[in-house]
């Protein structure tokens, strides 16, 4: 049997919120009726006291009570006096309790049914007591004659059904401003709650509590990086994978983007109001490939932004590029090594030994001095292979590359902390900006002198005594307009045109992660030359 679905959480609330209005309405109704009940009473007792104690005093009372005949004087007397103030009887009788007055005439003469002894003594008596008309609130005062003796006694009351006819006449009223409190009350339960529906979804508290503890987990547990932005562009939630691609702290929820510190371009996409799709960015330490879309339901309400580390990816995809180059470059040298075979064949053939041996001798010589020179300068293998590599690719671009006389790179001095991975992305893409630059043809109107060959000449140099690791790499180019020397590590600048150069700003961030700085400056050759220097140990300047 299918157990049936627990009420919503705006429906429980509404319940209690009904139940919460019904028990104050009714509470402050009890309270206010009783504290009316009882005000009513101690009304009614001042009531009765004054007009005892006003009839009491009454010169004509006391005289009419030292008469013969007290009865035939007073009874027309208390009848309008207890008419014209609205008490239930005034009852004028003898220090024996015999009556002289009464409403119901039939009981003149009879005994009072109450407490006299107080009053006897001399004082005023206020009291609850049963009597001929019923329950009432009675007050009994002393008759004095001018020689201070008691010739008498007052008794003035209203009883209690009086009482209760005016508590109901006020009760009415109060059921009817309550009803009107509890009606007002509950529409208003309802409008929140019709509310509070739209916004929980109609899901139930227990629905609501899952739904928390799966979204907190499902945060911590996603590797890539998920940031939320409000209407107003602030941080409203981020996860530990955000938090560590754009080094946030614990305190970025409630924080405009604007002011986290990140790249321009990066903080651009971030506060976009279109959608961005697979868009890199550059943040200090990382490649970021960010997607957003804005939440939108009757206005912008914010912005969802999910954040995939890129840098491993980039790091590979720059040096399978490096691979794919090497391998066109040794089938180029392997193509052209066959056309020199058959040239050195050709001429054994034709009985010149002499010259075969000159040309193959020759082309040995050329194509072992970069060897030799990278081998005996760079013990560190991964930029011996890289330089080699890299020159061999120049070459096939019709590009000299020229490894500088005072280039060493001992073996072993690069720490932990500058990866291999880093230096072949730094030298990598310098170099391949090098040659692309010095590859170029000079642009029309451009006179200045350039060198016969086109040439891209790279320093390295880091002994076992020294600070730093020097990489200077400069070309024969036409160099770059000193207007643009902040502009060419931004991602997106490229020389030919925007929003395709991504080298640079690669080697600027792995120069950033090692610690290090990047230079531009104008060549001996009137090309570019890029220095980087990174500190070989911990707390060296750079």
């Amino acid at each position: 049997m299918r157990m049936p679905r627990p009420r919503s959480l705006a429906g429980q609330l509404f319940a209690m919120q009904v139940v919460l209005v019904s028990a104050i309405v009714s509470g402050c109704a009890y309270f206010t009726y009783a504290t009316d009940r009882d005000q009513a009473e101690e009304t009614a007792r001042l009531q009765t006291t004054a007009t005892a104690t006003a009839v009491a005093r009454a010169p004509s009372v006391v005289a009419a009570a030292l008469s013969a005949d007290p009865s035939r004087r007073l009874q027309p007397y208390t009848e309008g006096l207890r008419r014209a103030a609205g008490v239930n009887f005034v009852v004028v009788m003898a220090p024996d309790g015999t009556r002289w007055t009464h409403p119901e005439p039939a009981e003149i003469g009879r005994k009072y049914l109450g407490h006299t002894e107080q009053a006897l003594a001399g004082e005023i008596l206020s009291e609850k007591h049963l009597g001929v008309l019923g329950p009432s609130i009675r007050t009994v005062a002393p008759v004095r004659a001018t020689d201070g003796r008691i010739v008498g006694l007052v008794s003035a009351g209203i009883t209690i059904r009086k009482i209760s006819e005016q508590a109901r006449d006020q009760l009415t009223a109060l059921l009817f401003f309550s009803g009107a409190a509890l009606t007002v009350g509950g529409i208003g339960t309802y409008v929140i709650n019709v509310r509070l529906r739209r916004h929980t979804k109609g899901m139930n508290a227990t629905e609501l509590s899952h739904l928390h503890d799966y979204h907190e987990a499902a945060l911590h547990a996603v590797r890539e990086g998920l940031l939320m932005l409000d209407g107003r562009r602030r941080i409203a939630l981020v996860n530990d994978g955000a938090r560590e691609l754009l080094g946030l702290g614990e305190d970025a929820v409630g924080r405009p983007v604007a002011e986290l510190g990140l790249a321009p371009s990066l903080t651009g996409a971030l506060l976009a109001s279109e959608p961005r799709v697979d868009e890199v960015h550059l943040t200090a330490d990382r490649v970021v490939v960010v997607n957003t879309s804005p939440v939108v339901g009757g206005e912008r309400r914010g912005t969802v932004a999910t954040l995939r580390d890129h840098t491993e990816l980039q790091s590979l995809s720059g040096e399978l590029d490096s691979e794919r180059g090497f391998s066109q470059a040794l089938r180029s040298q392997a193509h052209e090594a066959a056309n020199r075979l058959h040239t050195v064949v050709s001429l054994i053939e034709l009985g010149r030994v002499r010259e075969a041996v000159d040309f193959a001798t020759a082309e040995l010589e050329l194509a072992q001095v970069l060897t030799d020179r990278v081998v005996g300068s760079v013990g560190e293998p991964v930029l011996a292979a890289l330089l080699l590599g890299k020159a061999a690719q120049a070459n096939e671009r019709g590009v000299e590359l020229v490894l500088a006389r005072d280039s060493r790179i001992d073996d072993g001095v690069l720490p932990p902390s500058l990866p291999p991975r880093d230096l072949v992305t730094i030298l990598g893409n310098l170099i391949d900006n090098a040659v692309d630059a010095a590859s170029c043809p000079p642009a029309p109107g451009d006179e200045r002198p350039r060198p016969a060959r086109a040439r891209v000449t790279v320093t390295a140099r880091a002994g076992t005594d020294a600070d730093e690791l020097l990489i200077r790499v400069h070309d024969t180019g036409a160099g770059i307009d000193p207007c643009h020397a902040d502009e060419i590590f931004r991602r997106g600048w490229s020389t030919h045109g925007s929003h395709r150069g991504l080298g640079l700003a690669l080697v600027r961030q792995a120069v950033h992660r090692g610690g290090g700085t990047v230079a531009l400056a104008e060549g001996p050759d009137g090309g570019a030359e890029f220095t980087v220097r990174l500190p070989l140990r911990t707390g060296a300047p750079a």
